[in-house]
């Protein structure tokens, strides 16, 4: 069954390349890209369940030996993101067809998406951080065209931005590849994690991981990395919005927690400090910031920044409790933001703007847009018993189990702010006597079905948390105890 884990990477590429073989109509691409995605998503279900079952699977590229040739290696931590990937794009393909227009469907924007989400199954697969980079970069050729699709000036703008960000983190990911390449010989992850504790320059090993600590914190938009995505991330058609946010900076978190659990274990003094003051200064700043806007896109951007730093707090934390309460909130996190960013395309297609101050009374004319909103608002801030509530509070018992008192205080109190925010946006849009009369309905089922199977999946994972919380344990024991990856990459199999 190893086969399943050259699936995702295989069938996102193939139908992007059918695709643009395709005529240049809506119907086809559309009838193609979703057929590709329920196939992604049921190979990745298979493959998570066969990681279940069976334990980590790796699968030689070539037949060639670990560590001279690709590898693919696939734990529950990976398996999970692949198919939360892949029914993220599913959502994303659906909505596709709800909003945006006949022409845009039967350009670029499809192929672009499937070679996007190949990158991203590429870079949670990959057991080789030289063929991470690769991945790496094919998520950067993709997004970047996504963004810059119809562009006006602004987003050129925020194109540019984006891109030579981006850029810079290559190099410095080149930069640090080099030097691990030097020290160890290797770039292949089990042999480097075997080799690294052994080496006679624990300096270099550290200035390795702080290199690669900026590589991956830049490109999961972590302070004080993250200027890039508040400025860019609003700018796109509300559907690229919300892949960006669910599928890309999950890359760079997911190597936070692979490199720093697998490579650099040992120096939790140094390095998890760093992490920590990250993730601290991640969920102030992102709520302050959130807290401070009005226009509903950039709110849930900055809202991106804060909620990427309790994930980190619990890979800082490096406990089993606290990183499988961060894989459980990882899971929550996926859901609440897409949903939410989905809500903004439905809102703006009844009130023709996305500045809460110019919006009002859609708890009167569109309730069913309201309740859609409500549901995964106070699912991110934590309310019970939505999804938000069990994952956050079970981030903050794994701080106080450690008797880190400040980041159980930090991570209440931005909360409270995440709380505060969502109501801003409540009374602005929602609740307040509308300035203008709503411009008609709510749009195509296209449109509200996956806002509709989001808020339903949030209520689900609040009731019946339970499996949830008992896979993230796993995954957690999985990077604390990485025997098993290491035995399924060196030795190619199960």
């Amino acid at each position: 069954m190893s086969a399943l884990l050259i699936l995702p990477i295989l069938l996102p590429l193939i139908a992007a390349a059918l695709c643009l073989l395709l005529p240049r109509r809506a119907g086809p691409r559309r009838v193609l890209a979703l057929a590709a995605t329920c196939g992604l998503s049921g190979v990745s279900a298979a493959l998570l369940w066969e990681v279940w079952h069976v334990g980590a699977l790796a699968l030689r590229v070539g037949s060639w030996e670990a560590p001279l040739g690709i590898i693919l290696v696939a734990d529950l931590l990976g398996a999970l993101n692949v198919l939360l990937s892949a029914v993220m794009t599913l959502a994303g393909v659906v909505y596709s067809a709800g909003s945006l227009e006949p022409r845009q469907e039967a350009g670029a924007h499809y192929p672009l998406v499937l070679v996007m989400v190949a990158g991203v199954c590429g870079g949670f697969l990959t057991g080789d951080l030289f063929n991470l980079f690769v991945w790496f970069e094919v998520m950067l050729v993709a997004s970047f065209v996504l963004l810059a699709l119809d562009a006006g000036r602004a987003r050129l703008e925020a194109c540019l931005k984006y891109v030579t960000l981006s850029l810079l983190g290559s190099a410095l990911f080149l930069t640090a590849l080099a030097l691990l390449y030097g020290l160890a010989g290797t770039l292949n992850l089990a042999v480097l994690a075997q080799r690294l504790p052994r080496l006679e320059y624990p300096g270099l090993v550290t200035v390795t991981a702080m290199l690669l600590l900026i590589v991956f914190g830049l490109k999961a938009g972590a302070f004080p990395l993250f200027f890039w995505l508040p400025a860019s991330y609003h700018t796109p058609p509300v559907v690229v919005t919300t892949l960006f946010s669910a599928l890309l900076t999950k890359v760079g978190v997911y190597a936070l927690f692979r490199t720093f659990s697998l490579l650099y274990p040992g120096d939790t003094d140094f390095t998890h400090r760093v992490l920590l003051a990250m993730a601290l200064l991640s969920m102030v700043t992102g709520v302050l910031g959130a807290v401070a806007q009005y226009d509903f896109r950039r709110l849930l951007s900055f809202h991106i920044i804060s909620q990427i730093g309790y994930l980190l707090a619990g890979l800082a934390l490096f406990s089993r409790v606290a990183l499988a309460a961060a894989i459980a909130y990882w899971v929550h996190y996926v859901f609440a933001k897409s949903a939410l960013f989905f809500v903004t395309g439905v809102t703006w297609r009844v009130s023709g703007t996305h500045d809460l101050a110019r919006m009002g009374g859609l708890a009167r004319t569109h309730p069913l847009v309201a309740a859609l909103f409500l549901v995964p608002a106070l699912s991110l801030a934590g309310i019970p018993p939505l999804s938000g509530f069990f994952a956050k509070m079970s981030l903050i018992r794994a701080a106080l189990l450690g008797e880190a008192w400040l980041v159980a205080g930090t991570a209440a109190a931005v909360g409270l702010l995440t709380l505060y925010s969502m109501m801003k946006v409540w009374r602005e849009a929602f609740w307040k006597p509308p300035l203008q009369e709503a411009r008609g309905s709510a749009g195509p089922a296209a449109l509200l079905g996956p806002c509709v199977a989001l808020a339903l999946v949030m209520v689900a994972l609040g009731v019946g948390a339970r499996p949830l919380f008992v896979l993230a344990d796993a995954a957690a024991e999985q990077l604390l105890n990485p025997s098993a990856y290491i035995q399924a990459s060196l030795g190619g199999g199960a």
